[in-house]
């Protein structure tokens, strides 16, 4: 049974204990710290869609489609379906020639509450371009069109999200690079946006985000891409998740050291470019606000903090809970296990 990573208190009482494990790895593949089982095979989700990017600036696509900082930010992130994100993944579909109907994402309603209120006021309902995964896919699809070459976009991309269509073949082969991982062994399922997640363990995943944040152990083509991705999300942190979310918070105050990045039930990938370090959490249970106090338990261990900094992490890592009156009642926190197994890793 894996440790218990992060407790929720009430009143000076236990209420939750959220169990998990959680890796630390450098780009040579040396475990620096780790809690609980990491060898056990977790679907990622959407915690590994910036490797899941590299093809779109290592194939050229980017260059060829003039792709902006915000447009490659996007491509990166799970999205609250605000304007912005809208405007910005439609953009990307118009460079490659195209629109939201070549999109094969599904629909939902934005996560970003006062966005799907708006959108209701004016008596519209959502499209594909306000599903979290809109800017991942768009930029699936101007993979697509550099494969494409004369062949009709149209035709060439239908069913893109298919483990056997050769878009999907370039993600999961970067996916694979990476992490190292035998893709074609691991386990295999459909994520929420309907391509394929593959069962990797944390410690593969957090190598592969050790790799893609310094550029150790990945082809000199895919390195290149990684430093382009990681660039364009320090410059455009709104764009990697949207207002009050964890990544977004994390990447506008540290810009260019940390990325982080969530993926659902309760995954979380980081990488720390300026000591070479990987990180990925699974919560159990699913609960990603644990997930987010154990990740920046992780950041506080590992990085030379100043007082700001240091202040802003255990604003993460130890959270105040109050209820709709604003009394305070409680308390979610890593736990000492987690905070001393990080402490003996660095």
């Amino acid at each position: 049974m894996n440790p218990v990573l992060v407790e929720l208190t009430r009143g000076g009482h236990l209420e939750s204990q959220h169990r998990g494990a959680v890796a630390v790895l450098d780009a040579d593949g040396a475990v620096v710290a780790s809690l609980g089982d990491i060898d056990r095979p977790i679907f990622p989700r959407s915690a590994v869609k910036a490797l899941q990017a590299l093809p779109l600036v290592e194939s050229g696509a980017a260059d060829a489609l003039g792709l902006t900082d915000d447009e490659l930010a996007l491509a990166c992130a799970s999205h609250g379906g605000e304007p912005l994100h809208v405007s910005t993944a439609a953009s990307m579909l118009a460079k490659a020639g195209t629109d939201a109907t070549i999109l094969e994402c599904g629909v939902h309603w934005p996560s970003h509450l006062q966005s799907a209120q708006a959108l209701a006021a004016r008596g519209e309902r959502p499209g594909p371009l306000h599903n979290n995964c809109s800017g991942k896919h768009a930029g699936f699809v101007c993979v697509a069109c550099r494969m494409a070459g004369a062949r009709d976009l149209r035709d060439f991309t239908r069913g893109y999200v298919d483990a056997a269509h050769p878009v999907m073949r370039e993600i999961t082969a970067a996916l694979a690079t990476a992490t190292g991982c035998d893709l074609d062994a691991a386990p295999r399922a459909i994520d929420g946006c309907s391509i394929p997640t593959y069962g990797i363990p944390l410690r593969a995943l957090a190598l592969g985000f050790a790799r893609f944040g310094s550029g150790v152990g990945l082809p000199e083509s895919h390195a290149r891409a990684a430093r382009r991705l990681r660039d364009a999300m320090a410059a455009a942190p709104f764009m990697v998740g949207g207002s009050g979310r964890f990544d977004t918070r994390v990447i506008e105050h540290f810009g260019e050291r940390v990325f982080c990045k969530v993926g659902a039930e309760a995954v979380y990938c980081a990488a720390l470019p300026e000591r070479g370090l990987g990180v990925a959490i699974k919560i159990d249970d699913g609960q990603t606000r644990a997930a987010e106090a154990a990740m920046a338990a992780v950041v506080e261990s590992a990085l030379a903090l100043d007082a700001g900094d240091a202040a802003f992490l255990r604003g993460l890592s130890d959270i105040m809970l109050r209820n709709w009156n604003g009394f305070e009642v409680g308390r979610l926190a890593a736990t000492d296990a987690l905070r001393t197994a990080l402490q003996r890793g660095h």
